[in-house]
């Protein structure tokens, strides 16, 4: 062989070399991302239900062979729960941008387009009222359920942050968090904390405490007397004195759910008759006693976000749960303002 046609072997083996290099890595790259394409496409598994009691009192909240009805599934990520007498539930998706009403059968009607809704109420006269975190407001959906009109969106000349969850006070008024933990990528947060308001009949907003680094969900004890709010940095829930002013004192830590994973954070909270509380925490939901008594825990598939009272005297949870809505049926009753 001829040094020429030596070099023309070497220069082409050469090639060969890299374009085979160049397809294997095209190749190595392809298989990667079609593996974590599958990988995102795969539903994360779901844990078994159970009830984990920390002490007897659970079980008089909740029997022994209660079972978790799947209600609804198929969704993005569910929020916002409200019960209705007619027997459907008001759901939140907040992947879908959508409000559904929710039927025992798991048929569901799209009621209304809306960027990112999260938790829900209804006020004393009966009216959707939620929480829309893409328009930085708290809306009020219409009879038919089909359009909304927006109550309030700024706090002195500044816009709220992300309104999360809403609930009716004793007095009337609408009481709800605003942390970041939805603010619109891109967008501006123009008040520099994240504060829990009071919304009058009248429009007015006031500020009752900027206490907390991410409020989350929010409840009144069936008294009237104190007021709880989660939050879902710190993993705790607070408690504070509600007075007939429509203001708050004494803010002090009720209890942590802090258990060292990750598999969650306080969320929406519910209080039954007595006083005690369902509060979303780490797998499922926690039930504490109004002495601050982690009673138990009812663990579910998926990650709960919400919930909330319904059914025959107010005895079935209603639980939003990631893709789901779950119901299950209690010993107790529960506590709803608006009834």
């Amino acid at each position: 062989m001829t040094k020429h046609k030596n070099s023309i072997v070497s220069n082409w083996k050469k090639r060969f070399e890299e374009a085979v290099s160049q397809h294997a890595l095209v190749l190595l790259i392809f298989f990667f991302a079609a593996a974590s394409f599958a990988g995102a496409q795969t539903p994360a598994a779901k844990r078994p239900f159970k009830l984990v009691s920390n002490t007897p009192a659970f079980w008089e909240l909740i029997g022994h062979d209660a079972k978790l009805e799947t209600m609804a599934t198929g969704f993005g990520f569910t929020e916002g729960p409200v019960w209705d007498k007619s027997g459907y539930v008001w759901v939140s998706d907040e992947v879908l941008n959508k409000i559904y009403r929710v039927y025992p059968d798991g048929h569901r009607e799209e009621m209304l387009s809306l960027g990112d809704p999260d938790g829900s109420t209804y006020d004393r006269e009966h009216r959707l009222i939620s929480t829309a975190s893409v328009l930085r407001a708290i809306i009020r959906l219409s009879p038919d359920g089909k359009s909304f009109t927006i109550l309030a969106d700024h706090y002195e000349g500044k816009k709220f942050n992300s309104p999360n969850d809403v609930v009716l006070g004793p007095d009337g008024a609408l009481y709800f968090t605003d942390p970041t933990l939805d603010l619109v990528k891109g967008e501006k947060q123009e008040i520099p904390y994240q504060g829990v308001y009071r919304l009058d009949a009248a429009g007015k907003v006031t500020l009752l405490t900027k206490d907390l680094t991410q409020p989350n969900g929010l409840a009144f004890s069936p008294d009237g007397k104190h007021l709880y709010i989660d939050d879902s940095e710190k993993k705790n829930i607070r408690v504070y004195d509600f007075h007939s002013d429509g203001t708050v004192s004494n803010g002090r830590i009720f209890g942590s759910e802090d258990d060292g994973t990750s598999d969650g954070v306080p969320d929406g909270i519910r209080v039954d008759r007595k006083g005690n509380l369902f509060v979303v925490g780490p797998r499922g939901i926690w039930v504490w006693s109004p002495a601050g008594v982690h009673l138990g825990t009812i663990e579910v598939p998926e990650q709960p976000a919400n919930l909330a009272w319904g059914g025959a005297d107010n005895a079935t949870l209603y639980i939003t749960a990631t893709t789901s809505v779950y119901m299950i049926p209690t010993l107790t009753r529960g506590f709803v303002p608006y009834d």
